[in-house]
């Protein structure tokens, strides 16, 4: 379908921004709270909570290209991509009220396979909406700088959205008083509503059904071709989409280690709001700012000194084996204000990228570029989860049940504080490679505009 020339009117913008609501609650809030959840609530071990949450997402990564592959078919039957992503919208607020409705009484692993199925189906229904919407900006303009406006302002949503849950979240959380497993069902009424409502206004932005074409019956195998196709075929795609996964497993590990450092290193719960104040603040100010100086320098090199800024910011947290404290909220609000960039410009290159390959192997394919690119930032998030889960193990992390108390030893805190700052500073550093390998730059983009008004 091709993009549109006009420019994108502030209604378009604002109801897309609206849906990083939705995508910024579901990549915040269980990343954030449930192997804490599995841990230290339910009593499921580190490995075996790190293995729940990652074989959800396992399944994830697996459905997302057929899902990108069937977006594009759909499109191309109907005139749109709404249907699906209003399935996963209505659907996914019931999944995540399941999840954290675990029954009072079940041993560990009843409890972890209870998380495990309804967690499952949650992931499917972020899919089912997040891989068209993923797929929408590359429809809806064909405007390098229209492009990185769309995606600063869905970022500068998605800030907000990680600061609400990921500072809210654990305030409704204490809802339940002493009663943790109630104060965690609340958190997920709450915030499974919010999500669920952020993500159904998105859909409207999506065309509405007017084309006409035959449905066709495919096969998952055909999904999984269309994306392998697009990575083989694509080096912008695959240079982009490595580091943006290298970065997802980075803040995959300091997202699920926050509750950790919170608890276990500065020793206040409270500190886990101050921390994601400290690190969302500045990304909500900064947002805008990256847009304006990729428009001046490119958005591939804005999102380079994002990166390695991030990088410096997350290593000096290593401070806090020595000397942890108050402190330690300057350094991540320096990680917030790149953490900005970090997301607002891969987002607004991935349309350039998809653009660029259909001027030269045609149209229809952005839902599979959009499968594989949510099933390698799924798989990163899920990933880094896993690794701190890895991390706790081999450190000894005593786990626990409701509201028992434990000491940990010292090499787990250690371990803590390691996968909170050199650890995502080094996959950070790493992904610079492909980033630095990504050929596509102003003038290539522009001169795909131009040749397609063309041949319009």
């Amino acid at each position: 379908m091709t993009a549109p020339e006009r420019s994108l009117s502030r209604g378009v913008v604002t109801r897309y921004a609206i849906g990083s609501i939705g995508t910024g609650g579901f990549a915040t809030l269980p990343g954030l709270v449930l192997v804490f959840y599995l841990t230290d609530t339910l009593g499921v071990t580190a490995l075996v909570a790190g293995l729940v949450v990652t074989a959800a997402k396992v399944w994830d990564v697996l459905i997302d290209p057929w899902i990108g592959e069937r977006s594009d078919r759909m499109l191309a039957a109907t005139g749109t991509r709404r249907t699906w992503m209003r399935v996963g919208a209505l659907a996914l607020p019931v999944a995540f009220i399941v999840t954290f409705a675990v029954p009072t009484g079940l041993a560990p692993a009843a409890s972890g396979t209870w998380v495990f199925i309804a967690f499952l189906a949650t992931a499917t229904a972020f899919s089912l909406f997040q891989v068209p919407y993923i797929a929408l900006p590359a429809e809806l303009t064909d405007d390098y700088d229209a492009r990185t406006r769309l995606l600063t302002w869905r970022v500068v949503v998605l800030s907000v959205s990680i600061l609400l849950f990921g500072a809210g979240g654990p305030l409704l959380r204490r809802a339940g008083g002493d009663d943790e497993a109630l104060g965690y069902l609340v958190m997920a009424v709450v915030a499974g509503l919010v999500i669920g409502a952020g993500m159904f206004v998105a859909t409207s932005t999506a065309p509405r059904g007017i084309a006409a074409g035959e449905r066709a019956r495919r096969s998952i195998r055909a999904g999984y071709a269309e994306g392998i196709a697009a990575l083989r075929r694509s080096r912008p795609f695959r240079d982009l989409l490595s580091a943006f996964v290298l970065q997802g497993l980075a803040t995959g590990v300091m997202l699920a280690g926050a509750n950790y450092v919170a608890v276990w290193v500065l020793h206040s719960e409270d500190a886990l709001t101050f921390l994601f104040l400290a690190l969302i603040a500045p990304a909500v100010l900064c947002a805008p700012l990256w847009g304006r100086l990729a428009a001046r320098i490119g958005k591939e090199r804005g999102y380079v000194l994002a990166s390695a800024l991030f990088a410096v910011a997350a290593a000096s947290l290593v401070g806090m084996l020595w000397a942890p404290g108050p402190w330690v909220y300057g350094p991540v609000a320096v990680a917030g204000a790149a953490y900005a960039g970090m997301q607002s410009l891969p987002m607004a290159m991935l349309p350039d990228v998809i653009s660029h390959d259909a001027r030269r192997h045609g149209e229809g394919r952005a839902g599979s570029f959009g499968g594989v690119w949510t099933a390698g930032e799924t798989a990163g998030m899920a990933l880094g989860a896993t690794l701190l889960t890895v991390v706790l193990a081999l450190t000894g992390y005593a786990e626990s049940t409701g509201s028992a108390v434990v000491t940990q030893p010292g090499a787990a805190v250690v371990g803590i504080i390691v996968a909170f700052s050199l650890l995502p500073a080094a996959l950070v550093v790493l992904s610079l490679v492909p980033l630095g390998m990504y050929p596509l730059r102003r003038r290539d983009i522009e001169a795909d505009a131009a040749a397609e008004a063309v041949a319009r």
